[in-house]
C-alpha cells in the first residue's frame, strides 16, 4: 500500500476507533479474570500430562507385546541350538511374559513415567539380542554369543526387578507421608 492509501483508510475510520476509558477497576478484574483461567489450565495440563502418560504406557505395552510374541520358526535363536538352549529360552520368555505382566497391572498414574523408561530399555535390550541372533546366524556355536544372549534375558529381568521395586520403594514413602 502506498502512503496515500493509508492516510485515506485511517481518514475513513477516524470515528469507529474506540476512545473511551475503562471503568474503574477493569484492570484489576481483568487480571484476577486471568489467573483464574491460568490456574483452570495448569490443572488441565496436569490432567493431559496424567492422559499422555496412560497412552504412552499402553502403547509401549502393545509394542512390547509384539517384541514379546512368538518369532518366524525359520529364524536362529537360542532353541534352535539345542534342546538345553530351547528350555533356557522358554524359561526365560515365560518369566518375562510373566513379570511384564505384573509391571503393567499398576495402573497408577504416578507410576506410569518409571514403567515407559522400563519398557524403553527393554526394546533397547530386544534390539540387542536381534543383533545377537544375526551373529548366531553367522557364528551358530559361538559360546560367546550364547551366552550374551543368556545375559541380555537376565538384564530384561533385571530391568522389569528394578522398576518393581522402584514402584514399591515410592508406595511406601506415599505410604509413610499419607502416614504422617
Amino acid at each position: 500500500m502506498n502512503k496515500n492509501t493509508l492516510e485515506d483508510l485511517f481518514k475513513n475510520l477516524e470515528n469507529d476507533f474506540d476512545t473511551e476509558n475503562p471503568n474503574l477497576g477493569h484492570q484489576k478484574r481483568f487480571l484476577n479474570k486471568l489467573n483464574t483461567q491460568n490456574s483452570s489450565m495448569n490443572n488441565t495440563n496436569k490432567n493431559l500430562w496424567k492422559a499422555f502418560i496412560g497412552i504412552a504406557a499402553s502403547i509401549a505395552l502393545l509394542i512390547s507385546l509384539f517384541l514379546f510374541s512368538p518369532k518366524e520358526a525359520n529364524t536362529t535363536d537360542l532353541a534352535s541350538i539345542s534342546p538345553e538352549m530351547a528350555k533356557v529360552e522358554s524359561v526365560f520368555t515365560a518369566s518375562l511374559s510373566r513379570e511384564l505382566e505384573n509391571l503393567n497391572s499398576e495402573d497408577m498414574p504416578e507410576y506410569q513415567e518409571l514403567i515407559v523408561d522400563a519398557l524403553f530399555k527393554l526394546k533397547v535390550l530386544e534390539e540387542d539380542y536381534n543383533q545377537l541372533i544375526i551373529g548366531l546366524k553367522a557364528y551358530p556355536k559361538d559360546e560367546l554369543i550364547l551366552d550374551a544372549m543368556i545375559l541380555n534375558f537376565q538384564s530384561r529381568i533385571n530391568v522389569i526387578e528394578d522398576t518393581k521395586e522402584k514402584i514399591k520403594e515410592q508406595n511406601n514413602i506415599n505410604k509413610q507421608v499419607s502416614i504422617i
